[in-house]
């Protein structure tokens, strides 16, 4: 959501952007690399060139999930730069961060505090999410939805006639969090009672060993003709794939899941969805009305939701009000409003 705040237009304000690029890619992440830490002594370095020459007043950070690396590159650089600015926001994109500090030595739990302590804006993206603004004792602790841009219209629709399978589709990192081993379990346990459907995986696999697992299950079950996975689309080719799925299936247990935008990506093309009562997925997904919401790890669950939603009429509906929910809630322009409203807050 860092890309889609850049492209906020205010009269009132302006951003500026000093990139955080200690990952390439699902892989690397929270793994320590001699590369990271020339990458954040340079990021440091950048802030204060920012600070100095543009005059900012607020430092706007996301922080890091629960995890050792992240946490102690967010120490170092915070420790080095928020002393520079006014006020302080973070964004808690990853939830569940405050809880960490147990984990760390004890040496290190005085800079944990130092460095995260009293912001002055903490902002999670769902009610249900971790309250780790409230654990550090930010002075203003909002809520703030994610949004993306509705792309309805821009790319070819499509549903399931009468007698065609059904066209089921799960985007994410493809990782045992993200509900992957769930699906296909699920996929198969519905095939067996019935279900004429294609089951389609789009993502990039977080380890090898995991994809050879994936699709050794795939081989076992005799699923081949039936599962596809699809691997990394992005722009119209990504969208294509929404807008031609019957139903999108997300059944995630991510340590860092907060939101699921994924979840808005189906639902922007009305097409219903099931996904589980994880963080903040409930807050955009309406159980029984626009979508199910399922206990996490349970394929048997998600397989009887991916039943009951053989039913055209019931599909057309649901994705109806997932549509409206989309319009009235999570649109990218409800994001840009809400945001320039409480980053605007800071400096009166």
């Amino acid at each position: 959501m860092i890309a889609r705040l850049l492209e906020l237009r205010s009269d009132r304000m302006r951003i500026e952007h000093v990139r955080l690029a200690f990952s390439d890619d699902i892989g690397s992440v929270g793994k320590f690399a001699l590369r990271k830490v020339w990458i954040l002594f340079t990021t440091i370095l950048k802030v204060w060139a920012a600070r100095l020459r543009y005059g900012s007043e607020v430092l706007y950070y996301p922080p890091s999930g629960p995890a050792k690396v992240p946490v102690l590159r967010d120490i170092v650089f915070l420790l080095a730069t928020r002393w520079l600015f006014r006020r302080v926001a973070f964004h808690f994109h990853a939830g569940g961060v405050s809880a960490y500090e147990g984990r760390l030595p004890r040496s290190l739990r005085p800079l944990f505090r130092l460095a995260y302590r009293k912001p002055d804006l903490a902002i999670r993206t769902a009610p249900q999410n971790p309250d780790d603004g409230q654990v550090f004792g930010a002075l203003r602790n909002v809520v703030v939805p994610n949004g993306v841009e509705d792309m309805r219209g821009r790319v070819p629709e499509r549903t399931a006639s009468s007698g065609e399978p059904l066209r089921v589709l799960f985007t994410g990192v493809m990782t045992e969090g993200k509900g992957v081993s769930v699906v296909l379990e699920a996929f198969r346990m519905a095939l067996a009672e019935g279900l004429d459907a294609r089951l389609e995986m789009m993502g990039k696999w977080s380890s090898e060993a995991y994809r050879e697992q994936c699709e050794a299950y795939v081989r076992q079950h005799g699923l081949e003709e039936r599962v596809r996975f699809i691997g990394v689309l992005s722009g119209e080719e990504k969208f294509v794939c929404f807008a031609g799925c019957d139903i999108f299936c997300f059944p995630s247990f991510y340590d860092a899941e907060t939101f699921g935008l994924v979840l808005l990506e189906a639902m922007q093309f009305a097409k219903p969805v099931i996904s589980t009562v994880w963080r903040g997925i409930p807050s955009v997904v309406s159980d029984g009305r626009s979508g199910y919401l399922v206990p996490i790890k349970d394929a048997r669950a998600v397989a009887d939701k991916l039943l009951l939603l053989r039913d055209p009429e019931l599909r057309r509906t649901m994705g109806l009000e997932g549509r409206r929910i989309f319009e009235r809630e999570f649109t990218l322009n409800a994001f840009h409003r809400n945001m320039e409203r409480e980053l605007l807050a800071l400096v009166p």
